[in-house]
Formats: C-alpha cells, sequence, structure tokens
C-alpha cells in the first residue's frame, strides 16, 4: 500500500468518550479530518451534539452523540449497543473521559480519590472490556487510552499535587499493556496517549497557578498546542500502528525525556 492509504480512516467508525470539548474534541477533529464517522459521548452530551454538528459541517461525515456516564456499566452497555446499532461495528474506541482533584496527599478526601480513579481508571475498563466484545467479533479494533505524562512516576507537589490523578494515570498505562496482551491474538490492538500540559477546562487552574513551574521543567519551553495529539491520535487508530501494541506515546514537549 502508498504510504498515505496506511493513514486513511475513511469508512471507520470512531468512539470518542469526553469527545465533546478539550483535547477529547481535539482528537475526534483530527479523525474526522482523516475520513473517519465519529461517536462522541460524555454525560454533558450537549456539548458532544455541538462538535458533533460542526464535524459533520466541516467534514461530511456522520455522526452520533450519546449520553453516557463511564463510571456505570449500564450506562456504558446503552452507549455501545446504539453505536453498534446506528454503524453496525466500532472500528476506534478512544477513552478519553477524565477527571482529576487538588490537594495534598494527607489531605485528599476518600471520596474525591475514589471518583477520580473511577472514571479514569474504572470508566476506561468498563468502556473497553464492551467495545472489546464487538472487536473480537470482528477479529480487528485498535483501543487508544488517554494516559498522562503524570502516571509515569511521582511529580513534585508544586508541579502537580494530584495524588488521585497521578495515581489513576499509572494505572491506566499497566491496565493499556495487560489488556494489549490479553487481545493481542484477536487482532486488537490497545495503547496509549500520555500528553504533557496542553491548556484546556481541567488543566486551565494548574497552568494559572504553576505554568511557570512547568515549563521550566519543559525542554521545548511551551505548552501543547491546538492539533498537536492528532497526528499521533490518527497513527494509533490507523493501519499505521497495526504492529504496535501495548505502547505509551508520550507526546510533551520532551519533559518525560528529562526524568
Amino acid at each position: 500500500m502508498h504510504v498515505y492509504e496506511w493513514f486513511q480512516m475513511e469508512g471507520k467508525i470512531a468512539v470518542i468518550t469526553g469527545g465533546g470539548r478539550g483535547l477529547g474534541a481535539q482528537m475526534a477533529e483530527g479523525l474526522a479530518e482523516a475520513g473517519a464517522d465519529i461517536v462522541l459521548c460524555s454525560r454533558k452530551v450537549e456539548n458532544c451534539e455541538a462538535v458533533a454538528e460542526r464535524l459533520e459541517e466541516e467534514h461530511g461525515i456522520r455522526t452520533l452523540a450519546l449520553s453516557c456516564d463511564v463510571t456505570d456499566e449500564e450506562s456504558v452497555m446503552e452507549a455501545v449497543k446504539e453505536t453498534y446499532e446506528t454503524f453496525g461495528k466500532i472500528d476506534v474506541l478512544i477513552n478519553n473521559s477524565g477527571a482529576t482533584w487538588g490537594a495534598p496527599a494527607l489531605e485528599m478526601p476518600k471520596e474525591a480519590f475514589q471518583k477520580v480513579m473511577d472514571v479514569n481508571v474504572t470508566g476506561t475498563f468498563l468502556m473497553s472490556k464492551e467495545v472489546a466484545k464487538i472487536m473480537k467479533k470482528q477479529q480487528y479494533g485498535k483501543i487508544i487510552n488517554l494516559a498522562s505524562v503524570a502516571g509515569f512516576g511521582g511529580a513534585d507537589p508544586k508541579l502537580m499535587d494530584t495524588i488521585g490523578y497521578n495515581t489513576s494515570k499509572g494505572a491506566v498505562m499497566t491496565f493499556t499493556k495487560d489488556l494489549a496482551v490479553k487481545l493481542a491474538n484477536d487482532n486488537i490492538q490497545v495503547n496509549a496517549l500520555a500528553p504533557g500540559f496542553f491548556p484546556t477546562k481541567m488543566s486551565e487552574g494548574l497552568l494559572s497557578q504553576n505554568g511557570d513551574f512547568i515549563l521550566g521543567r519543559t525542554p521545548m519551553k511551551r505548552f501543547g498546542r491546538e492539533g498537536e495529539l492528532k497526528g499521533a491520535t490518527l497513527l494509533l487508530s490507523s493501519k499505521a500502528s497495526d504492529y504496535m501494541t501495548g505502547e505509551i506515546l508520550t507526546v510533551d514537549g520532551g519533559m518525560h525525556a528529562t526524568c
């Protein structure tokens, strides 16, 4: 095949959780530009509907916006069922829904820690479990989990005083590797993206307080820009990554390279 064919996504169905804003919307746009039909789901379905409408108008693709709480198994099952009934297959799942909570480690409320773990880890498990059942029947699929540079190890509290978030992203990395091994014989590739610091609604508080400190530890001396996750997302969603599984692809301006 010509190299462009390895990256084309026409006829593919991609599901993105938390796709109504931030990095999820950015990744959805990248796949839409490559020709994929897009399913966006989150608890705030109105955000997904707005993004879906824009993608249809700008790229001429098919879209579906669904309400889904990734921590609720019945909600997940219903969203996956509706997607399958609408499109007849699922080629790509991006587990992007996420939560965070900032507090000193010894003051972190149990309820806050559990909420972060439920969304970031349990939600990723539940979505992957349901979608992988369809992918196994197809004998093809791509699962992309959203990890973070925060998941590689301990973080200076001046940088990120978010022990629940950091713990959850480390768990997502191990989950990615283990699920990749479990599904390898079914031609399902499971990988993760580990973004560094991109300005989003979730990160705006952290960046406003600790932005200079973060930039001082980032070799490229800037935050991630709009669109800079599109290429990595397309790689892991397309045939170009058919021999990649269990990998953590880091997009962080070089921050992790200094560790």
